[in-house]
């Protein structure tokens, strides 16, 4: 499983998930993406899970990049205990995801691969996501510089 090698706080507080990502929310190496659509956490174990389907389907063909490491500890208290005696043990690991975050892409495989592997992922994560392509990022970002230039 993923997860830090040092943290600087072992207990970290929850923190708000508002607003969309500012940052990680474009293609930066392959040609397929997909892309988170509401907010949540997602834990080492959901990112794992997903990297083994696409993995699986894709028959190891082609090149694929996590762009999302669970950096954030989880804790949790144990069953029927009382309230008080401070924060629980952490549990698990977890990563902060947004709207518009780029979770996965893939690259050398064809279009249909690309977006079956990417549904699988899906299955195996908590959130609602998107599959996107370059081809689709290219047409938006040459679309609002028409608009910019009227």
């Amino acid at each position: 499983m993923l997860a830090p090698k040092r943290v600087k706080w072992r207990k970290q507080q929850k923190g708000k998930m508002k607003g969309k990502a500012s940052r990680g929310n474009t293609l930066l190496h392959g040609d397929y993406g997909l892309q988170a659509a509401e907010c949540g956490y997602i834990t080492s174990r959901q990112i794992e899970a997903a990297r083994i389907a696409v993995s699986k389907f894709t028959k190891k063909g082609g090149q694929m990049w996590i762009r999302i490491f669970p950096d954030k500890p989880r804790t949790k208290k144990p069953a029927e205990v009382r309230m008080g005696s401070g924060k629980g043990n952490v549990e698990d690991w977890v990563c902060v995801i947004k709207p518009g975050r780029i979770l996965y892409e893939i690259k050398g495989v064809t279009a249909l691969e690309a977006q079956t592997a990417m549904r699988m992922a899906n299955y195996k994560l908590p959130l609602k996501t998107k599959i996107i392509s370059n081809a689709q990022q290219v047409a938006v970002a040459s679309s609002g510089a028409k608009q910019g230039d009227a």
